[in-house]
């Protein structure tokens, strides 16, 4: 997660300052692409000198004069999501904010060009999965056997997904949204459960269906999106469930950057559609932490919470990546590296400051592990925090014999010809890439999620029970020392585990296990 899959992914056996500077930054994928790829239509707004805005209301409503109150205001309505009391606008009008908080039953206004979102980082009400027919009920169908590079996938074998997909591969009639930077849906390996029905592109904060809208161009997405659902189809690799479709609902840009109206756009589409389980490998940028109590984040922070919880209450089950940065999320004390789009300053985080969505309530929140089944040395983690570990690779502590470069292998865009350094072809000529971070550890458990549902278990609040009760517990390590390299990026303290066999803060309930998820 954060900073795409945050490490861009490359370590290798670079120096602890090459590793932090990797980690912090977006990397090869989005730096190598920029000059390269179409401006976004962020860019684009930025450079006609207006401004986007979230406008929260004190209510989840929104009065059906806004139109007009956005324009006394000077500016012009780009969305209204009344059903949670957000609106979205864009003004030139240094005055816009201002004059806006003071019109009435707005609680917040900010503005969101400083407040993009990188790529890494029990729900009320939701008693249905999916708003299916009994027509549409999910049917499970077996995917034994492997493809051509199967054998380099240690993360699926680590959690025992070949077994589970000998008995359930998945239903077609379940949908995974993948929240991310699109994705490449030429892909050999993607295409056959792309659903496109469902998928948009919510770049701008406003919905476009157009498929190349939401065409990945950052390669982030199309990674994410084979480890949840890559084909069983004799080529390249299986991804957990190969037999559900798969939504690519475009919040990132080519550049790599969330912003907060593309957010809450997403996840207002998980709402009013079909979305049975979402995948968010990200959280919100620029500042490490949003804080509720900060008059500039608070608009935004209560806006993306809304949506979230609205997205859970109609059904899905939202997996989010933890972050890559080696902080205890459940013991903010100094954030030293935001704005990170610009000059960073030092300032004092509390437990008002939130990763978003991993620390929203009722969100399934990811760390990451290796081959060896340790806590990869730049996961966050934290109490309360962490529900389950899944594999996203540690090319630093966890090379084994298995895993050689620790990565985590898994679809790429073919015309991407720059951005991933360990690139693999199958013999079709489609293109795979070795990455790690969580952002790699959240599709694994947004597949076993998807497998749960093809089980006919339609109740996210119970699909998030099944894979925490049937996790496999791990202990803290015995010796933390090993981590002692890379300390938190935040305040430099020493990484520590808390909790037990069964709970603990690196591992949380444990390793999600696909096999166990879908028999037990």
């Amino acid at each position: 997660m954060r900073k795409t899959s945050a490490l861009q992914h490359r370590v290798g056996t670079a120096a602890q300052d090459s590793i932090r500077t990797m980690l912090r930054r977006l990397g090869a994928v989005t730096r190598a692409c920029i000059g390269l790829l179409l401006a976004t239509a962020a860019a684009a707004v930025h450079a006609q000198g207006l401004e986007t805005y979230i406008v929260l209301y004190q209510k989840s409503s929104v009065p059906a004069a806004v139109a007009n109150t956005v324009a006394s205001a000077g500016g012009t309505l780009v969305a209204n999501y009344a059903q949670i009391g957000v609106v979205i606008a864009r003004s030139g009008n240094v005055g816009f904010a201002s004059t806006m908080r003071r019109s009435k039953g707005v609680q917040a206004v900010s503005a969101t060009t400083r407040f993009a979102v990188r790529r890494d980082g029990g729900s009320s009400g939701a008693d249905r999965l999916n708003p299916a027919s009994a027509e549409d009920a999910p049917v499970s169908i077996p995917a034994p056997g492997s493809d051509n590079l199967s054998g380099l996938q240690w993360d699926m074998d680590q959690i025992l997904a070949p077994a589970a997909r000998a008995i359930n591969g998945g239903s077609p009639t379940v949908v995974v949204g993948d929240i991310d930077t699109g994705i490449d849906y030429t892909h050999p390996d993607l295409a056959p459960n792309v659903d496109f029905a469902n998928s948009v592109s919510c770049i701008g904060g406003v919905p476009n269906t157009a498929p190349g809208a939401w065409m990945d161009d950052n390669g982030h997405g199309t990674h994410t999106a084979g480890t949840i659902a890559a084909a069983r189809n004799g080529m390249g690799i299986v991804g957990v469930a190969p037999n559900v479709k798969i939504a690519g609902i475009k919040a990132g840009d080519a550049q790599g950057y969330f912003f907060p109206e593309s957010v809450v756009c997403a996840f207002m589409w998980v709402a009013t559609h079909k979305i049975a389980v979402t995948n968010n490998s990200y959280f919100a940028d620029p500042w490490l932490f949003n804080c509720r109590n900060d008059p500039e984040q608070r608009a935004i922070w209560e806006a993306e919470r809304r949506a979230i919880r609205l997205a859970m209450q109609n059904g899905a089950v939202v997996v989010a990546s933890m972050g890559n940065d080696a902080d205890d999320l459940a013991h903010p004390t100094m954030d030293v590296t935001s704005p990170d789009d610009s000059t960073p300053i030092s300032r004092e985080v509390t437990n008002a400051c939130a990763v978003i969505p991993a620390e929203i309530a009722g969100v399934v929140g990811v760390s990451a592990n290796g081959s060896r089944r340790l806590k990869s040395y730049y996961s966050n983690y934290g109490v309360g925090t962490t529900a389950l570990v899944a594999p996203g690779g540690d090319a630093v502590l966890q090379r084994t014999a298995g895993a050689p470069n620790g990565l985590v292998l898994s679809t790429w865009p073919s015309l991407l010809i720059e951005g991933c350094g360990r690139k693999v072809y199958d013999s079709s000529g489609a293109t795979y890439c070795y990455l790690q971070g969580t952002s790699m550890a959240g599709p694994h458990v947004a597949g076993v999620a998807a497998l749960i549902a093809s089980n006919g278990v339609r109740s996210a609040g119970a699909i998030a029970s099944r894979l925490i009760g049937t996790a496999d517990h791990l202990a803290c390590p015995s010796d933390v020392s090993i981590y002692s390299f890379f300390p938190s990026i935040s305040n430099g303290a020493a990484q520590t585990c808390q909790g037990d066999l069964f709970y603990n803060s690196f591992n949380g309930n444990g390793q999600v296990n696909a096999l166990r998820a879908i028999t037990e």
